[in-house]
């Protein structure tokens, strides 16, 4: 099959809008779980503002995902992700969420990117992503983001449990925790090198005192 084109979404593809949507609702039926419904204009929007990530087959639809902020933009979700039944098979799904997390870091590079899913594959996709697990009380308590899951069939446990728990699970992609991880790692690296320096005197000491004069 030939290579697919993914890219941010425009208004000229604005009329690809329906075809998403009924996508996302064949998909529900089929799963026989709950996908949170989003209006046409919804779309629109998101295709208007720069923050929805298309991947087309020639000129045929075949899948889709979009970003949002919540929480005066301290949380992005990666949304609707959705690919055509005949493209599955093909890593798609994972290229249109990695192109839409890098979105999100470009946009938000601040922000918390958390998501919403009950599948596996999108959960190892976002393990990949650098994502993790977490309750729901580390996602937005942003109240309009929690009114969307309403459409969802599942809302009910979403609501008797008091926003604690539903068949979603819920991920996070935090920067500082990863940025934090990095620095430690390197941290410990060069404690390493610098040791090592110490302990010898032979050329290839003399080499590691070049090297720890670059930090």
């Amino acid at each position: 099959m030939s290579k697919f084109n993914i890219f941010v979404a425009t208004e000229e593809h604005l009329n690809y809008v329906d075809v998403v949507l009924n996508t996302i609702a064949d998909a529900a039926k089929v799963r026989g779980t709950g996908i949170a419904r989003r209006s046409p204009e919804y779309l629109q929007k998101k295709i208007e503002e720069g923050k929805a990530i298309m991947a087309l087959h020639g000129e045929e639809f075949a899948g889709f995902c979009y970003i949002e902020t919540w929480g005066h933009d301290k949380f992005v979700a990666n949304s609707g992700l959705i690919v055509v039944d005949k493209f599955r098979g093909h890593g798609l799904a994972k290229d249109i969420k990695t192109k839409a997390f890098e979105l999100s870091r470009e946009k938000y590079p601040q922000a918390k990117i958390f998501g919403l899913t009950t599948g596996l594959a999108v959960m190892k996709i976002n393990s990949d992503l650098g994502y993790r697990p977490v309750t729901f009380s580390e996602l937005t308590d942003d109240e309009q983001f929690w009114k969307g899951c309403q459409s969802c069939v599942n809302y009910d446990i979403l609501v008797r449990t008091e926003r604690k728990h539903c068949l979603c699970t819920g991920m996070l992609f935090d920067p500082d925790r990863k940025k934090n991880g990095v620095e430690k790692k390197s941290g410990r690296v060069l404690s390493r090198i610098k040791n090592a320096v110490k302990r010898s005197d032979s050329k290839l000491g003399r080499t590691l005192k070049s090297i720890t004069a670059l930090f």
